[in-house]
């Protein structure tokens, strides 16, 4: 059985590893697809894409290599996907878009303007920390993770490494968690309003991981059922934290409201310790099944569109 990983981050947001090389370890991984869904960003779906396209490429040439396991590595496939942090009764809640038109215009000038509205919160927030006698600035955070859109996660791996706290996260208690006395909100729409940008770029909308939300139950459906209402496409009903309750709950819902499943690790590569791409904490298994009910409804939305 084949299977995949529908939630991926690379170096270009919060993740240690470039694009080109999760393709190399979705490879030794023997996935025959992955999403890049990074935060806010789709800078490193091209660098994935091509590093996905020339190592087809060789399988097409017959240059099969083997793995260390034996087996033959298979062709691949990147989703170009995105994850967007929104809002909703004061949580945040987080979309997925997979098979984004990400080159689109108005997508990329919509995304600046989330760059834009990312670093003025992070100018404020090293302000903030500055008082507190830390020798930050938003200059010195992008000198350290050149390339990324700057996530709270930079701030904790800064703050490790110049020897300001002993954990990550004593990072987020300490100085940068929701309530913590430096911590800066950032502008974000809401959950409709993600769904909505998502269709408009011929993507599938996703909730991601919503037993992290710690919502109840009836809240919980409400969200589901408005989303799905705006065009929700699906729910991440497989994760690499869920208990067999939840991901039963996540299933129930999704039939409940019409919706396909789908399912990822959400790999950061070392800044999630432990979790590794394909299998989680080693029991994640998303078979490519899950993907391919998500193609059809992406399929059925487009013919009904051009109709």
């Amino acid at each position: 059985m084949n299977i995949v990983d529908l939630h991926v981050h690379s170096n270009k947001s919060d993740g240690s590893l470039t694009p080109s090389r999760l393709v190399e370890l979705a490879v030794e991984k023997r996935l025959s697809a992955f999403a890049l869904t990074d935060h806010d960003t789709t800078e490193g779906i091209s660098e994935a894409m091509g590093a996905a396209a020339a190592h087809n490429l060789r399988l097409q040439e017959g240059q099969i290599p083997l793995l260390p396991s034996g087996d033959p590595a298979l062709p691949l496939e990147v989703v170009p996907g995105i994850e967007f942090s929104t809002e909703y009764n004061g949580k945040d809640i987080h979309i997925l878009g997979l098979y984004i038109e990400y080159e689109a215009p108005f997508f990329k000038q919509q995304l600046q303007e989330f760059v834009d509205s990312r670093i003025a919160r992070n100018q404020k927030m090293c302000a903030n920390l500055q008082g507190a006698g830390i020798d930050i600035s938003y200059e010195k955070l992008q000198a350290a993770f050149p390339g990324s859109v700057i996530t709270r996660g930079h701030y904790a791996k800064y703050l490790l490494d110049h020897g300001y706290i002993k954990s990550i996260p004593e990072a987020f208690e300490r100085y940068i968690g929701d309530r913590a006395k430096y911590f800066v909100p950032r502008e974000k729409v809401t959950p409709s309003q993600a769904v909505q940008l998502i269709l408009k770029a011929n993507g599938l909308p996703v909730l991601a991981h919503p037993p992290l939300y710690h919502m109840s139950d009836a809240s919980l459906d409400t969200l589901v059922n408005t989303l799905a209402e705006d065009g929700l496409a699906g729910i991440e009903a497989i994760y690499s934290t869920y208990h067999q309750a939840e991901e039963r709950h996540m299933h129930s819902l999704a039939k409940k409201y019409g919706l396909c499943i789908s399912g990822g690790s959400d790999f950061h590569g070392s800044s999630k310790p432990g979790l590794e791409m394909a299998t989680g904490y080693g029991k994640l298994c998303v078979p490519e099944k899950v993907l391919d009910d998500l193609k059809a409804i992406q399929k059925k939305r487009k013919e009904m569109y051009h109709e």
